[in-house]
């Protein structure tokens, strides 16, 4: 038995299901943000150490110790019933049933896609991304992550003000839908007199890297799904492509050299996952440049526009039909 968890509107669950399907694989689709209204969570102890834990949804019941696997793609957290309706003990009872669901699935020792909760949150860490890719031999830009209006003019001044700016969380899915928008941007010489203001929210600071083009490597178990985007051709994409203008901006299959192919699979393991979706620069004179590595990023329109077969491969690991590391 497979479990995903996402939410009702995923086109990759739907891609990913669709395979399965053909395959034969049993499987539950399951939304978090269903429990507890709509859905039952239950784990218990016997005094002999036997676990027995159990989802039921609707008349379908999972005995979670029997799981081959899970996939993790775009939980949301558990909703109140909408009959409590103090916000004190709405907050609360909230609180109460995510902190549930957590252990519930710290508690499986099945396979995790892209690997457990815990893992997914440290790995959306960039000063430690950074830090265990270089430990890996992969190429970084000069970095600075800081919120001292001192270190950001050595840092300017050093790079002859050829730098670019990039948030320091991992909120860019969450603030596409919300108020807040924020790509990679130049940082111009008018904002260098507003510098004063990142005392008041750090930054990460990069020296800015030339582009013959970008990677979009999808890592699947160990496997790796490499795409150029050629960013520099449209001006809308030029420094981020996240911007997307797919028609004028070719995505193509791209070979990857063994070395780095081996350090992306490496990166991704030591990070506990088996999933990952990285994002590098290959450089005018051929080298290729790390930038950040997304622990579930999104990899269907790579997949759309080039034919890797991405979630072919996401079916084999969940399935156990492919090794997810060089151990395995």
């Amino acid at each position: 038995m497979i479990l995903i968890l996402t939410h009702s509107v995923d086109p990759h669950a739907h891609r990913v299901i669709e395979l399965l399907q053909s395959r034969g694989a049993e499987f539950l689709r399951f939304h978090p943000a269903n429990f507890p209204v709509h859905a039952n969570l239950s784990i218990g102890y016997a005094p002999d150490g036997q676990t027995r834990s159990t989802l039921r949804v609707g008349e379908k019941t999972v005995d979670l110790e029997e799981l081959q696997s899970v996939w993790t793609r775009r939980p949301k957290v558990p909703v109140p019933h909408e009959q409590i309706q103090d916000p004190a003990t709405r907050s609360f009872v909230a609180e109460e049933c995510a902190t549930f669901v957590r252990e519930v699935w710290a508690a499986l020792c099945c396979l995790w896609l892209p690997g457990k909760p815990a893992a997914i949150q440290l790995a959306q860490f960039k000063a430690a991304q950074l830090r265990l890719a270089s430990d890996l031999g992969l190429e970084l830009p000069p970095t600075l992550v800081t919120n001292s209006p001192e270190e950001f003019y050595e840092f300017y001044r050093q790079h002859n003000g050829n730098i670019i700016s990039k948030l320091v969380g991992f909120s860019f899915d969450r603030a596409v839908k919300g108020v807040i928008t924020r790509f990679t941007e130049v940082v111009p010489r008018r904002d260098v007199g507003y510098a004063a203001s990142l005392q008041y929210c750090p930054m990460i600071l990069q020296a800015y890297v030339p582009k013959r083009l970008e990677l979009r490597i999808t890592v699947v178990g160990q496997q790796t799904f490499a795409a150029e985007i050629h960013s520099q051709l449209s001006h809308h994409t030029r420094y981020d492509w996240r911007r997307y203008d797919l028609n004028q901006t070719p995505h193509l299959v791209h070979e990857l050299p063994a070395e780095i192919h081996d350090r992306c699979v490496r990166l991704v393991a030591r990070m506990g996952l088996c999933y990952g979706a990285i994002d590098m620069i290959l450089t005018p004179d051929g080298r290729y440049v790390f930038i950040e590595i997304n622990p579930n990023g999104q990899y269907l329109w790579i997949e759309e526009e080039t034919g890797l077969p991405i979630s072919a491969a996401i079916c084999d690991v969940l399935m156990g039909e492919r090794p997810v590391s060089a151990d395995s």
